[in-house]
């Protein structure tokens, strides 16, 4: 019976076969290696898209908050405005007030009673004086009870005057009224209370 030596074959087979192998994994290398490059150029893109686009909002919110800068400038300056506005209006209106109130002030005061010191601080006028009498200071107190831009009189100080001046000095606080208006000025009633205090001595 023939013998057949099949060991040239095997080994033939074998090294086709690790030949084979080798090129499969040779192919496999360079498959992971292109698709490693080309996933590394994907997220190297992708990174650069995002930080574009970082840069993009950076810029545009830049930009709001220069917008909402101005804007708050203007909103500051469009109250300044509107309080200034509102001063100047104030001081009109006040200004016949004001009118009528020294006019108030000067028929309010009796015979014998002379001002050294006016004051107001918003609505509170502060009134400093001579009279030659305390009766003469009561007397202002009550020209100013019934007047029509003045009230709330309140007396804080009667001394003997050491001044130049001869009588009792005085310290008398009263309340301005406040009017609707410019021109709104309260109806004048009658002057009894002055004309009689105007006559005591």
């Amino acid at each position: 019976m023939p013998r057949i030596n099949l060991l040239p074959w095997r080994e033939d087979q074998r090294k086709e076969r690790k030949l084979a192998f080798l090129v499969a994994l040779g192919g496999g290398t360079i498959a992971a290696g292109v698709a490693a490059f080309a996933a590394w150029l994907l997220m190297g893109s992708l990174v650069d898209a995002q930080q574009h686009r970082n840069e993009m909002l950076r810029s545009e919110i830049k930009r709001l908050d220069k917008q909402i800068e101005e804007i708050n400038d203007l909103e500051s300056a469009k109250q300044k405005y509107i309080a200034r506005m509102e001063i100047i209006e104030k001081l009109q209106r006040s200004r016949p007030q004001i009118v009528h109130l020294f006019d108030e002030i000067v028929r309010s005061l009796p015979d014998g009673v002379y001002l050294t010191s006016v004051k107001q601080t918003d609505k509170r006028l502060k009134f400093e004086g001579v009279a030659q009498s305390s009766t003469r200071v009561s007397a202002f107190m009550r020209n100013i009870d019934a007047s029509e831009w003045l009230k709330n009189p309140e007396l804080e100080v009667v001394e003997t005057s050491k001044g130049k001046l001869p009588g009792s000095s005085f310290t008398l606080f009263a309340d301005q009224v406040t009017t609707g208006g410019p021109d709104d000025a309260p109806a004048r009633p009658s002057r009894k209370v002055m004309a009689r205090t105007g006559s005591s001595k």
